[in-house]
Parts: C-alpha cells; structure tokens; sequence
C-alpha cells in the first residue's frame, strides 16, 4: 500500500527512444553517468539494466519526478544520487568529478503533463503555475497577467515560434485577468478564430512559450551543454533528446561550435578565434523514433536524438 504523500510509481511512463539513447551512451563496464532530467527514472533504469556495474547522477527540479524515480529505482541505491536541482548547476553538482556519459532528456515529462495542478496543459482547468520547481517564483500567471503587451508578444512570437503572438497577446490583455489554463486557452482561441478541423490546437505554441520563459529553459540548456561537455572523460559521450525546434537548434549549435577548429565570424579572412575543438560528432543527422516506437508512445513523435563525444 502506497504510504500517504508518498508517489506510486506511474505504470504509463515510457522513456523516449531509450534504446537509440543507451547505445549513444555507449556504456562502460562501471562506468559512471548522469541522467540531467532524471524524472521518472525510466532512462536512468534503462543505463542500469544494460550496464554492468555501473553508477548514476540524476539531476531533476522537481522534487515529485524525484521521488517517482527513487521508488523505481530502489534496487540500484548503493549506484544511485540525486540531486533537486536545474542541469545548469551541473558543475557544482559534479563537483569536478569525470564521467563517461551524460544525457539529457528535454523538456516536460508525462508526470507534470498529467498532473493538472502543475498548469502545463490547456486540456485541464488549473491555475496558471508551469513551474518545474514549485518554489521559484515566476510563473505563468503573472507574464500572462503582468508583462507589457509587447514583450508577452514577444515571449510567445520567440519561445512559442506562433506568427499571430500579437494578436494572441493583444487578445490576452484585452481579458485581463486571467487565472486558469482554460481561460487562457480560450482566449487564444478566439484571437486565431480556431477551426476546430485543426488537429492542433492554437494554444499549444502560446503555452509551450510561457513554460519555456517561466523556466529559462534555453539559457539553461546551453549553461547545462557546456557544463556536461567540461565533465566528460575523453571519449565519454553526450547524448541529448529534444522535442521542439527551439531545443534541437541550441542542442545542435552547440554541439558544431565544440565540434569546429574555427568558429569565427563568416567573412574574416584568417581565423582569429584559436578555438580547440572538445567534440566530434557522431551523428551529423538527427536521429527520430521509429514509426513503431510513435504508434506505441505517441509523445515521442516529435524527438530528435544527438550525440557527441569528448575529444
């Protein structure tokens, strides 16, 4: 019997591309690695399973997902630490240790998607939080209801890619104040005039926008790139799952700038950068699931697979 305020561990929770992921980690016999969105726990149970003797770091703001993944991962304890925190800090976190392979797995988990209290979702009525560590203070509730008409256009023209963010954010002020995730579905509704022969709904791009800035995510995710690079052995690898454009452009730039001998501006007619390359790539094209993997687990869809290695 599950104890009060203690998680049962979800019996629908399917890591993504967890096969692709494990062998683009390429797993040394007691090695040790780093799970960066550590969540649920499925990647993390998946390095154990298939490695021999070996360790892992898993990172995660939200102290739920943690405690999901230290049910489910019970058996491996004496091999396992987690830590409550953003990936952005892992070099604290790792505290100058070396490890053969970090992962990244980006994005919002099923477990904050399916929990309507959490706010990411339109598709159930809840305040306005998409905070993935509760005691930050920003949330959606307040760009939705405090930023300037032009800079919430903003957020949700850069964050969200949506071309009709003025007349969304214009919209938005027009309603003010909005307190629910239907109510601000709704609205944006309304300012698209939807089709309801839309497979996709209008409001996905204006809340993946406001998740997006109310958690600093691409900052973050460049912070946490280039930490995970600084602690790799040589030849240990990164690997990074992303679900939207935004995340795979940050990924995949990051990854040729560490990969290239020069990274000078365009036009210059010598390199003047001195730039030492720390990657090489090992796969120039982006790896997606098989169609077999996105008729069983429909979120995968939209994944996109990297991988480097430390020179």
């Amino acid at each position: 019997m599950t104890k009060v305020n203690e998680p049962a561990i979800s019996p629908i929770h399917v890591p993504v591309m967890s096969t692709e992921a494990i062998e683009g980690l390429g797993l040394t016999p007691g090695g040790a690695y780093i799970d960066c969105n550590v969540g649920e726990g499925g990647h993390a149970d998946a390095i154990f399973r298939a490695g021999d003797d070996v360790s892992v770091l898993g990172i995660d703001l939200d102290d739920t997902a943690l405690n999901f993944a230290r049910l489910r991962l019970a058996d491996y304890t004496d091999r396992l630490e987690l830590a409550q925190s953003n990936f952005s800090e892992l070099a604290h976190i790792a505290g100058g240790g070396l490890f053969e392979g970090v992962l990244f797995d980006l994005g919002v988990s099923s477990l904050q998607l399916d929990t309507p209290e959490r706010g990411f979702s339109f598709r159930n009525e809840a305040a306005l939080d998409m905070r993935f560590d509760p005691q930050t203070e920003l949330t959606a509730y307040d760009i939705v209801n405090h930023y300037q008409e032009r800079e919430l256009a903003a957020v949700i023209r850069e964050y969200g890619e949506e071309p009709r963010a003025r007349s969304i954010a214009r919209a938005i002020i027009s309603r003010r104040r909005i307190t629910t995730t239907t109510e601000l579905a709704d609205v944006v509704k309304r300012a698209v005039n939807w089709s309801t022969r839309s497979r996709v709904h209008p409001a996905t791009r204006t809340f993946q926008a406001l998740r997006i800035a109310v958690n600093g995510e691409l900052d973050n995710l460049e912070k946490g790139l280039m930490a995970a690079i600084q602690a790799l052995r040589p030849n240990g690898r990164l690997v990074v799952l992303s679900y939207h454009s935004l995340e795979d452009r940050v990924v995949k730039n990051v990854m040729r700038r560490e990969a290239s001998e020069c990274i000078c501006p365009p036009g210059l007619p010598i390199c003047v950068c001195e730039h030492t390359p720390t990657l090489s790539l090992i796969n120039r094209r982006v790896i997606t699931p098989s169609d077999e993997e996105i008729r069983s687990n429909p979120r995968a869809r939209s994944a996109k697979l990297r991988i480097a290695q430390r020179i």
